[in-house]
């Protein structure tokens, strides 16, 4: 029997990476900035937790990340320009990213892990479950992934993370959870969690993707979590530790996601996801897939 929890409002949004596998590119612009087609990736992820309601968005940064604030903040000189051209259309692009959410930063410092990154955001937090979103994980609109994470945090309390089924070659690059079935075809219980683990190792091909619904006892495990693999701390480290124990702060449960995913941090999934967001497009769609469709036939 599951009983309602109180839903979330906060997202808390790690940005404090330095972007190597995109240098020199990202040498003095944060990876976040990026254009995916004409907006930077950053910003369809904030989109992505104002649809799901989560409006106090906390941005973990870290040096040369102040485009990322200026991007969320207001520019007067610009909209009063595009105002006095009369170019409202540009203008409401402009405004859009200001009026999102309430946006909040803070500096991580010492990039030491996701974990640590997380643990930046629990004097903003409190004593309440929030969101964490990843950057390099940009998830279409039309499949609300994160509404549905919050939706089951509410019924069954704890955690959630978000799985997508991935071949078995594949699963050393990514956390991996040992799960059981529920009554939802969508949900699973977390028993187990395995860090980028051997493709004999993998309890299963549920890959953990970038975005979880977390219980704020999580804070206590980080601040005692030692340094895992690669030398960082690891947020699957104190997952693992939820999971194990419901009496720490409730249950973990994954939501398995089959709708469409955009990675952008890798340099070449990243163009393929310009290119399929592109296409998708009404005012660049038809076009753009006219001279794809000439440029592979005659070019490759």
């Amino acid at each position: 029997m599951t009983q309602a929890h109180p839903r979330i409002s906060k997202a808390v949004i790690p940005a404090a990476g330095l972007g190597t596998r995109f240098l020199p590119a990202t040498k003095a612009t944060p990876k976040e900035m990026l254009p995916v087609v004409d907006k930077p990736a950053i910003q369809y992820v904030v989109e992505e937790a104002a649809s799901a309601g989560l409006d106090d968005v906390l941005m973990i940064t870290g040096r040369n990340k102040r485009p990322l604030e200026d991007h969320f903040d207001r520019n007067y000189e610009l909209e009063s320009a595009l105002q006095k051209k009369g170019d409202a259309d540009r203008l409401a692009k402009v405004q859009e990213s200001s009026d999102l959410a309430t946006m909040h930063y803070v500096r991580q410092g010492d990039p030491k892990g996701l974990g640590h990154a997380v643990l930046c955001a629990a004097p903003h937090v409190g004593h309440e479950p929030f969101a964490v979103l990843l950057g390099d994980d940009l998830i279409d609109p039309r499949d609300p992934l994160l509404k549905r994470m919050v939706d089951v945090q509410e019924q069954y309390g704890g955690s959630v993370i978000a799985l997508m089924e991935v071949a078995p070659e594949q699963i050393h690059l990514y956390g991996c959870a040992a799960v059981d079935a529920t009554d939802d075809s969508d949900v699973v219980k977390v028993h187990d969690l395995v860090e980028k683990p051997a493709a004999a190792d993998a309890p299963s091909n549920y890959a953990i993707i970038g975005r979880y619904v977390l219980d704020p006892h999580v804070f206590d495990i980080l601040r005692k979590t030692e340094p895992g693999r690669g030398g960082e701390i690891q947020l699957t480290d104190a997952l693992q530790q939820l999971a194990a124990d419901e009496k720490i702060g409730g249950p973990v449960h994954g939501v398995i996601f089959k709708g469409r995913r955009y990675d952008t941090g890798d340099r070449g999934d990243y163009l393929r996801a310009i290119v399929r967001l592109a296409c998708e497009r009404e005012d660049l769609g038809p076009d753009f897939r006219t001279w794809l469709r000439s440029y592979v036939t005659e070019e490759m």
